[in-house]
């Protein structure tokens, strides 16, 4: 299953690559992408873990860019 998220106050591309880079190093992530340019997250995992893998995901996000809100 793949997800399309926006994101709320992403401040540089190496910010996006760095939360990218984390996202997919997630347990159960197929695939993941964060762009800058769009401020869109979208992530490919299977659709029973997909609730952990967010709660995940929002750690990841928050670590690399804690001004960085991702709008669920």
């Amino acid at each position: 299953m793949k997800k399309k998220f926006k994101l709320q106050d992403l401040d540089c591309a190496n910010c996006a690559a760095k939360m990218e880079e984390g996202i997919k190093k997630i347990n159960g992530v197929k695939d993941a992408s964060v762009s800058f340019m769009t401020q869109k997250m979208t992530i490919e995992a299977e659709e029973e873990d997909f609730d952990r893998i967010m709660q995940e995901v929002v750690k990841v996000c928050a670590k690399v860019e804690p001004d960085c809100k991702i709008i669920l």
